[in-house]
């Protein structure tokens, strides 16, 4: 094996990857045309691709290149026409989209058997990222094909490195054994564990606005901090994907990945620098800290009937592929408790669903609210709570809530706000979340990766829920109405703590209208 080679930081970013052959296992799933040709397309725009790049993909349905190039990029056109799309361009550049579409050639190969890698094999040499875009069950049988064909041996000229979608296992023993049958086959440092919520620009942006800014970490700490909600929330339902999603639920699909992914982020201790094994040490350090989740504090739903934007849409039950007395959760909401001397105390709220009242993924961090004593002989009645809400998606940006005085004699106070918006004062580049995690696993750097403490860490966090799901059924899974805000359990969560969840609403200042006098 050879050690990680990765561009300098003031490299990165700016020149393009090196050249490499990358294999998409999965070459006709839906990942890899909605969202990896759209990343690798908004790559060739930034001029971060190699003229040196391949692109093979792999699948077992019989079609030539040339099929393959014209439904790739059908689909790729029908994104222009579809502004619900996550990757939604006015149209599509046609030199960009060749420098991409060129690159590629279809291989028709079975998972399973030898004589596909082998023949790989024949075509590869030099630096190869093999990404596997497929079900988790193959995972380890592909890995161990690779290994058996060779495909993964190292040089000093030459890399091999591996990309793996989540889930990554089922839960904490299945995670442990696809780690254990992995590493024997790769080292560590070839293996980059995806999860393309790191890849969003807001996301990666908590570091620097933590770090860089003394004005929030000193806050940034459990004297000062009430409590702590991060939403997740889909208009969207499961559509085709009632197979996969049947087998799954929102809380394997959602919490110990990207959920305790946002956590991380905004409570890891700061990295001596920000090479990747010291960012990776501090988030399985924190994820280590989270105390082991309660399943009477996780509520289970399920989408019924009901209406997004006034369409009437079905139930969970009525969709492709899914059971009619189907109990797989469509909804989450948990309470996640850190034990360490920064957060210990505070509540961290987490919820995800499909089919809510709106598109949005926020941080909401609650400060306790300032001593009242001083307004007490004035026409005061209450502070208002400060929040500082980090926006991630649809929105990217971060708005602040605070108590000013009204202008007049008397000392009243009124809540006002502040509003920072990402295109406001940058220029904002196309991404589906998948541009930098692609770049970055080519140029080596494992930052925004998952490490396998991390993932251990994260499944043994959830555990108990998922045993106690298996051994009688969990907690009662209740139902709401496709549109709304959830099921009245996630209420009722943190109702009995003295608190309420933020509004859904992708409109910045509704929620605010929301925020408890």
């Amino acid at each position: 094996m050879i050690e990680t080679t990765m561009e300098s930081p003031s490299d990165a970013g700016t020149r393009p990857a090196p050249p490499c052959t990358l294999v998409i296992f999965g070459a006709g799933g839906d990942l890899t045309k909605r969202l990896l040709m759209p990343a690798l397309y908004n790559l060739a725009g930034s001029g971060l691709l190699n003229d040196g790049l391949e692109i093979f993909g792999l699948d077992h349905n019989e079609r030539t290149t040339e099929q393959w190039r014209a439904d790739l990029t059908e689909t790729m056109q029908s994104f222009t026409r579809d502004k619900a799309a996550e990757f939604h361009p006015g149209s599509i550049d046609e030199k960009q989209w060749g420098f991409i579409v060129d690159r590629t050639t279809y291989v028709v190969a079975d998972f399973a058997e030898q004589s596909g890698y082998r023949d790989l094999a024949t075509r590869l040499s030099g630096n190869a990222v093999f990404y596997l875009a497929v079900a988790d069950r193959f995972f380890g049988p592909i890995v161990d094909n690779l290994g058996e064909a060779g495909l993964l041996a190292e040089t000093p000229d030459a890399f091999r490195r591996i990309i793996i979608e989540k889930p990554f296992g089922s839960d904490l023993p299945s995670a442990q054994a696809l780690n254990a049958r992995i590493t024997k086959i790769a080292s560590e440092s070839q293996i980059y564990r995806i999860d393309h919520f790191l890849g969003k620009e807001p996301v990666q942006s908590i570091m620097a606005m933590r770090f860089g800014n003394g004005l929030f970490e000193p806050m940034w700490r459990s004297e000062h901090v009430d409590h702590v909600q991060i939403t997740a929330a889909e208009t969207i339902g499961v559509a085709e994907r009632g197979g996969f999603y049947e087998a799954t639920g929102a809380l394997r699909d959602m919490v110990p990945n990207h959920l305790f992914q946002l956590l991380t982020m905004i409570t890891m201790e700061a990295p001596n620098s920000f090479e990747p094994e010291n960012v990776r040490t501090e988030k399985a350090k924190l994820v280590e800290a989270i105390k082991r989740v309660d399943p009477s504090e996780v509520v289970r739903g399920q989408y019924t009937a009901g209406a997004i934007d006034g369409a009437p849409v079905t139930g969970y039950r009525d969709e492709h592929n899914v059971a009619k007395d189907s109990a797989t959760e469509t909804y989450a909401a948990l309470r996640v408790d850190i034990e360490n001397w920064r957060w210990s105390g505070v509540p961290f709220y987490l919820r995800t669903g499909k089919r809510l009242r709106a598109r949005l993924t926020t941080i909401a961090i609650h400060f306790k609210p300032a001593p009242y004593r001083i307004f007490r002989d004035t026409p005061v009645e209450k502070l208002t709570p400060n929040v500082l809400t980090l926006l991630i998606s649809p929105q990217q940006g971060m708005t602040t809530d605070f108590s000013a005085k009204v202008p007049g004699p008397a000392m009243r106070l009124g809540r006002v706000s502040a509003e920072f918006m990402y295109d406001d004062f940058f220029d904002e580049r196309p991404n589906v979340g998948y541009e930098t995690l692609i770049y970055d696993c080519m140029i080596g750097d494992a930052t925004l990766f998952q490490r396998a403490d991390q993932i251990d860490s994260s499944w043994a966090a959830v555990q108990p829920v998922r045993d106690a799901w298996n051994a009688d059924g969990g907690e009662p899974l209740e139902f709401y109405a496709a549109g709304s805000d959830g099921p009245a359990g996630a209420d009722a969560l943190l109702a009995r703590d003295g608190r309420r969840w933020l509004p859904l609403t992708s409109d910045a200042d509704a929620r605010r209208r929301a925020i408890p006098h």
